[in-house]
């Protein structure tokens, strides 16, 4: 079982984690937001959490939503960039009422792999499905190494904010589809349609637009079952992300063993970032395989 953290990251660092908290730098701005996982204590003083430009204030009796709290000049949208190797992303951040800020750091260490595994492919344009897909920062990567994308949330706005991302990484013609992810991959399934690669980081809960329900647990199975059917034969990668806190690395080897049987280079574990004083702050579970 592997520990993943990202080497490359420039604009971004966690610079110190604890007491159910985090403190980052998300390029030119210190956030402070809440963090179920960080358990310990902190660092820094509490003076230097008190300087961060914004401040994520949960809403009474809410796990997630809440409001931020802004120190002056501190705007609520701006870009940032991440670069490594053939990768050259420029990504919208902004506040959100459920603490998130549209991008997720710990991925850039799978964004490095998506970008390895599609250029190692002999072909022209290997087709990726990217699933709960988000604001996009895996379906860019893709698109940028050459890969035919097609980008599956249940969110138009999120879908907007990928499209906003896509044109300021100069990059065109990643095919956007607003739909319950489970009904799409069954659609897909039943028309004989492969795919290269495979992305899915799906939420422990969420809604489709027309209020289809998902539930990790119940569904995820049933989820892997069919990826199975959508996977190339003969070049292919596949990656799942899972942030639950009650899923550990080896229910993910079971379930990929139960859909996939025995694949190719197989790694999994979890993802993480560490903070300036080398506390490891733990960010889902991860497993992946390639046929190369």
């Amino acid at each position: 079982m592997l520990l993943l953290t990202p080497q490359n990251w420039q604009n971004y660092q966690l610079i110190d984690c604890g007491g159910f908290e985090k403190l980052e730098r998300f390029g030119r701005y210190v956030l402070r937001r809440p963090e179920p996982q960080a358990i310990w204590d902190k660092s820094l003083p509490d003076a230097d959490w008190e300087r961060a430009d914004a401040f994520f204030s949960k809403d009474k009796g809410s796990l997630e939503k809440g409001q931020w709290l802004m120190n002056k000049g501190m705007e609520e949208r701006w870009f940032m960039g991440y670069k490594h190797a053939q990768i050259d992303l420029q990504l919208k951040l902004a506040l959100s009422s459920f603490k998130h800020v549209g991008l997720f750091p710990e991925q850039a260490e799978n964004w490095d792999y998506i970008n390895e595994k599609i250029r190692e492919m002999p072909l022209a344009k290997p087709k990726v499905l990217n699933l709960f897909a988000y604001t996009g920062g895996a379906s860019l990567v893709a698109k940028q190494a050459g890969a035919d994308v097609t980008h599956v949330d249940s969110v138009k706005q999120v879908i907007s904010w990928s499209r906003e991302n896509m044109d300021a990484s100069g990059l065109a013609d990643i095919r956007w589809v607003v739909e319950d992810a489970m009904k799409f991959v069954r659609r897909e399934a039943k028309r004989g349609n492969r795919y290269n690669g495979l992305i899915l980081d799906p939420p422990a809960y969420g809604r489709g637009p027309e209020g289809e329900k998902w539930q990790l647990e119940e569904q995820i199975n049933e989820m892997l079952k069919i990826c199975a059917e959508l996977l190339d034969d003969q070049h292919f990668f596949f990656i799942i992300n899972l942030y639950s806190l009650g899923l550990s690395a080896m229910i993910v080897d079971n379930l990929v063993k139960c859909s996939f049987g025995q694949v190719p280079n197989p790694q999994y574990g979890e993802l993480y970032l560490a903070d300036t004083f080398q506390k490891r702050l733990p960010l889902g579970v991860f497993y992946r395989f390639s046929s190369k």
